[in-house]
């Protein structure tokens, strides 16, 4: 079976470029032009993808439908933004986004994210029955749990699967290359700007300080390290 993909998109023209783009491709793709009818969508029709456009017309804007889909479901959100600014990015990862996809953007690109955000979704976690415990932070792999200091803290699928793999090399530095093809596929090896933007976002969440971090530490020109006392 085909995977599914609900597109919320309130511009006929662009909704159009997208279902024919991804229909093309063999995914089977319905289709929300609110907030609201989104999230019905969601409950009965379960999707394994949505694409969701930030500046829906009326109702209800991306934000809030994405916050809302996270109060019962976990499915793949990918936000379709015509603001590139941090911020606006920052907020779509705060409320639950596992990606975004900035416009205008062209076929390729859009499956290229479709394809890696999927591929994600469907990658088995390791098997791992302890805790991962590195200073104040702590990662329970089997629930894919994270908290520092023991309060726990909530991250997107992408900024989880960034952390599991800092934590899975402790100590060890990461060049840029092998984190982006580990963490997104081998299409994103050379986007460093983009992996720069997740650390961003995730010592964000984790850091004390995040113009001074702790655990997420940078090598300048090479990559980063989950810094650890103790270990390695």
């Amino acid at each position: 079976m085909s995977e599914k993909i609900l597109v919320v998109e309130d511009a006929p023209r662009v909704m159009r470029l997208v279902t024919e783009v991804l229909g093309a491709m063999g995914y089977q793709v319905i289709a929300a032009s609110s907030g609201q009818s989104a999230i019905e969508m969601v409950t009965l029709e379960q999707p394994d993808l949505v694409l969701l456009d930030i500046l829906l017309g009326q109702g209800l804007d991306g934000y809030e439908v994405c916050r809302r889909i996270r109060e019962f479901s976990d499915v793949p959100v990918i936000m379709l933004t015509a603001k590139a600014q941090d911020a606006d990015v920052l907020q779509g990862f705060d409320v639950g986004a596992d990606d975004y996809l900035t416009k205008p953007f062209n076929a390729k690109e859009l499956v290229a994210r479709v394809r890696a955000v999927l591929r994600r979704a469907r990658r088995p976690e390791e098997a791992r029955t302890t805790a991962f415990v590195c200073g104040d932070l702590e990662i329970d792999f089997a629930r894919r749990g994270v908290k520092v200091c023991g309060e726990a803290v909530s991250l997107t699928r992408t900024e989880y699967d960034l952390l599991r793999q800092l934590a899975l090399n402790p100590n060890r530095v990461m060049v840029h290359e092998d984190l982006l093809s580990e963490v997104w596929g081998s299409e994103y090896r050379n986007d460093i700007d983009y992996l720069r933007a997740y650390i961003r976002y995730l010592r964000a969440k984790l850091e004390a300080d995040p113009s001074n971090p702790r655990y997420i530490v940078t090598s300048h020109g090479v990559g980063y390290m989950l810094a650890c006392p103790g270990d390695g």
